[in-house]
């Protein structure tokens, strides 16, 4: 028997600390959402004429990463469905996570999505976009009912294809005659409505609600509430779950990243061969996922933004701070050597300020006087997150 074997029949062995792992997962939908109430009643209020088959008001919900808005709407959307069809309603109802790579990324792609959500495919590319949209309008027409269409990270969408695919979204209804379509957009840009074009915007915002972050109290019954279910019993040591809230509740009330660290905590302690998750599991647990978190959003970006942190990366260690200036004579040598298109300076400032605000720099604006201003630029990672994430750049990028 091989070694691998070896470990997974020993693996197999072991006893687990999980007895219903999935809870801790994001795909999960509980019962109830906790501490969300008067949200799924607001949410709920205002998608009921669907019901009815009337069309109800585009509904816009806005609130931070983690703060249970999309939980919110698929537990409407499973009682709207229930409901229904005890009551032979023709509603029918259609996610899409407008974030996820080759799904919302042009035009053509959401509606290719759209489609193959109502039962067709289509090719992923290559017929007309008017030929794409008329396929999709003869799916929703071929009878009578009330469709919700739910698009989460809307902010994503607009960011990738510019808004005018909304007003196209929003103008659906007037090409229809039998079904009807609503609109529900989910954003954690809290300021998104307000850089539509102002026709998008009149079309579009009919109903809007702001979820607010939770606190430290709340992420704790949550987290409870999951790991009784999640785990076996004394599992978890005292002060982790408090600690777990209090790492969360650091981040802007982020319940998802709570149950994510709870998990991983977990996993990180079957590991190590223990019963019990401690409060050092999740230490490590807290680490892992912030370097993974990172890692992820940088692997996400265009190659030109990965072409400057890695730039910046590779000038990091002879000198802590450094200018854009700089930053920019590497960047362009490297370009030059690896065949990359180089970018205009104020180019490569905007993307030093969309580092900035993703937390993996430390910019500041410093004046030189009659020379003008320029950004001070020091790495705001730990050493261990600078070395994996040069390694996945370097593989990304083809430089290694």
């Amino acid at each position: 028997m091989s070694k691998i074997s070896t470990f997974f029949e020993n693996f197999l062995k072991k006893d687990s600390l999980f007895t219903e792992k999935e809870v801790l997962l994001p795909s999960y939908l509980p019962d109830k959402v906790l501490y969300r109430e008067e949200q799924v009643q607001q949410v709920a209020e205002i998608l009921a004429p669907s019901l009815r088959m009337e069309k109800p008001s585009n509904l816009f919900i806005y609130g931070k990463t983690g703060t249970g808005k999309t939980l919110s709407v698929k537990h409407v959307i499973e009682s709207l469905r229930n409901i229904s069809k005890t009551n032979e309603i023709p509603f029918s109802a259609i996610y899409v996570n407008c974030k996820l790579k080759r799904v919302a990324d042009t035009e053509y792609r959401l509606i290719a999505q759209l489609i193959k959500e109502m039962g067709k495919k289509i090719p992923a590319t290559g017929l007309p976009t008017d030929e794409v949209y008329s396929i999709f309008y003869s799916l929703l027409d071929q009878k009578k009912q009330l469709v919700l269409l739910v698009l989460d990270e809307i902010d994503q969408l607009t960011k990738k294809i510019g808004d005018e695919m909304l007003y196209n979204l929003t103008r659906i209804n007037s090409e229809l005659k039998q079904a009807q379509i609503c609109l529900v957009g989910i954003s954690n840009n809290l300021v998104f409505a307000e850089d539509l074009d102002p026709r998008v915007k009149s079309s579009l915002s009919e109903e809007e609600l702001i979820f607010p972050p939770y606190n430290a109290i709340q992420i704790q019954e949550i987290l409870k509430s999951r790991a009784k279910r999640a785990f076996k019993e004394d599992t978890v040591l005292p002060g982790v779950i408090e600690k777990c809230s209090a790492y969360a509740a650091r981040e802007h009330g982020d319940v998802r990243r709570a149950i994510d660290l709870l998990r991983v905590a977990a996993e990180l302690a079957e590991r190590s061969g223990q019963q019990q998750i401690s409060i050092n599991h999740l230490d490590d647990a807290e680490q892992k996922v912030e370097t993974d978190k990172i890692i992820h959003a940088a692997l996400n970006q265009p190659k030109q933004f990965q072409m400057v942190l890695y730039t910046i990366l590779l000038v990091s260690p002879q000198k802590k701070q450094f200018f854009t200036g700089e930053i920019y004579e590497i960047y362009s040598k490297l370009c030059k050597q690896h065949q990359f298109n180089v970018l205009t300076q104020r180019r490569i400032s905007d993307i030093l300020a969309e580092l900035d605000m993703l937390g993996i720099i430390a910019a500041k604006i410093i004046s030189k006087g009659r020379y003008g201003r320029t950004r001070e630029i020091s790495l705001a990672l730990d050493p261990t997150i600078i070395i994996k994430l040069k390694e996945h750049l370097e593989k990304s990028l083809r430089v290694e």
